[in-house]
């Protein structure tokens, strides 16, 4: 069933001053789909990621998510940020097997997924070792390890591979981009790198400045399998990218002048 977000705003009051974060916002997400959100710091991207898991109430209107109502802490979705959960006094399957174990997975069960996860995502052989003796990219292969074993029907993504060189940052959209052709879950990815999300994205929405709105949805007709390196040297690539660059740099603009 997808997300449905139908006229949410939200709006905080601190110190006696309300700020308004985000207007107006309608969007439908179906069931499968890969959704980026891109748009100026501030505007709401996350804000409304946070909606989606129960983590914040919307001020007005609801969000729905597969035909229920968010009222509080979403249990159906998994939520990966850009600073990982990864725990470093536990080894990486007992990383990977804490999420099964709140759940009261069985033993079996939980040894099953954890082992079928973490060849999924490139890490076996690597069960025993602690995150102090991991790469940056392998604590983030064990993170999105961590958000999928328990088969979540959606994946938030906040600005997961932010904080990630460059090699390393395509190395880990390649290892999305095939869970997701595998799975097809619905994904939610935010992220600041517009060309992140064009090459990662069925659709990507661009947010005006604070008060977040949304202000374009385009919609990124690139054959999948996409290879997150060769793709950006596509002619279509280009005029898509372009046309986003549009939109969204007066946004950056107007950021940048108050």
């Amino acid at each position: 069933m997808g997300i449905s977000v139908r006229g949410v705003e939200k709006r905080y009051v601190s110190r006696g001053k309300e700020t308004s974060a985000l207007q107006h916002v309608d969007l439908e997400i179906a069931s499968g789909e890969f959704v980026a959100f891109v748009g100026p710091s501030g505007c709401g991207k996350s804000t409304l990621l946070n909606m989606i898991a129960g983590i914040v109430p919307a001020s007005t209107g609801q969000i729905l998510h597969d035909g229920r109502i968010v009222a509080d802490a979403n249990r159906n979705v998994g939520y990966m940020t850009q600073g990982d959960s990864v725990l470093p006094w536990y080894t990486v399957a007992r990383n990977v097997d804490l999420p099964l174990k709140i759940q009261n997975v069985g033993a079996d069960e939980r040894k099953r997924r954890v082992a079928d996860w973490l060849g999924r995502v490139g890490l076996l052989g690597f069960e025993a070792s602690y995150p102090a003796e991991l790469s940056g990219g392998m604590r983030k292969r064990v993170a999105l390890a961590q958000v999928l074993v328990y088969d979540p029907s959606t994946l938030l993504m906040d600005e997961p591979f932010g904080a990630l060189d460059a090699q390393l940052k395509l190395l880990m959209q390649a290892e999305l981009l095939k869970i997701w052709e595998t799975t097809r879950k619905t994904v939610v990815f935010v992220t600041h790198d517009l060309a992140e999300a064009v090459t990662l994205a069925n659709r990507v929405v661009v947010f005006s400045g604070r008060p977040g709105r949304i202000k374009l949805v385009e919609d990124i007709p690139l054959a999948y399998p996409r290879d997150p390196f060769r793709v950006r040297f596509r002619p279509e690539f280009e005029a898509i990218y372009a046309r986003l660059w549009d939109a969204l740099a007066p946004e950056i603009a107007k950021g940048e002048a108050i």
